[in-house]
């Protein structure tokens, strides 16, 4: 019908029409051009973007602000109580192959079948002292693997989980991230938190387990990692000093 119509037009007004019907074309093929060259080009900065991102974050978790032998220790005022056993039937089953760990079991790096801070239900919390102030860039959590776990699943490990900076100065605290440990994953995995776009630093991080895997009794986490750059403060000045 296009032809058509513009053959008939250019049979009445050949040569005008059809120098207008030209250009017309002309702009519209160069609006297309354009548009594909600005979506080539934003395609571009968003992978520079992400392998900037991924690159920043993979060299910060090589850093682990977690660990006790670091200086990190845990806030018991602010964790969950250490699950306790008093079902002397389960417990009898559950020595063979697990202990009540204390919660700082999660700053150390073995990890092994049983070796694992549990606290009660599948609802709990552990608040984590960082040996400095830190910009998080990311978290780590570990579990076993069902191969190493001697009742063949594991489902105590945590599954639904908030990740929050505290202040201790002022006692606030400022949410850095949500996220679902998969077990069907890898047993080491590695979460990115918000403050990646946040310029504040924080002394102490909590992790706010909201769900486990089914287990009814119990939830057990078996290593926490943290991850970001030291805060810089600059020296004090020689009025500061006064």
């Amino acid at each position: 019908m296009e032809n058509f119509l513009f053959q008939e037009l250019t049979s009445v007004f050949p040569a005008g029409l059809k120098t207008l019907w030209n250009s017309h074309t002309l702009i519209e093929t160069q609006k297309l051009q354009n548009l594909l060259e600005e979506v080539t080009q934003l395609r571009a900065e968003i992978s520079g973007l992400k392998e900037l991102t991924q690159t920043a974050l993979e060299s910060c978790v090589k850093m682990d602000w977690a660990l006790k032998s670091s200086g990190a220790t845990i806030d018991t005022q602010r964790t969950s109580q250490t699950y306790d056993c008093k079902d002397r039937g389960l417990c009898r089953i559950l020595r063979l192959f697990w202990t009540a760990s204390p919660p700082d079991t999660i700053l150390q790096p073995k990890v092994f079948p049983g070796n694992c801070w549990a606290f009660k239900g599948h609802q709990g919390q552990v608040v984590i002292r960082l040996p400095a102030r830190v910009h998080l860039t990311a978290i780590t959590v570990q579990h076993i693997t069902k191969e190493a776990s001697p009742s063949g699943t594991i489902i105590s490990a945590p599954k639904d989980i908030a990740v929050f900076g505290v202040d201790a100065d002022r006692e606030e605290e400022t949410l850095l991230g949500m996220f679902t440990y998969n077990i069907e994953k890898d047993p080491i995995q590695t979460f990115p938190l918000k403050s990646m776009l946040l310029p504040r630093a924080f002394s102490r991080v909590k992790l706010l387990v909201k769900s486990n895997w089914g287990n009814p009794w119990y939830t057990c986490i078996y290593r926490v990692q943290v991850h970001g750059k030291m805060e810089n403060r600059k020296a004090p000045t020689e009025d500061q000093d006064k």
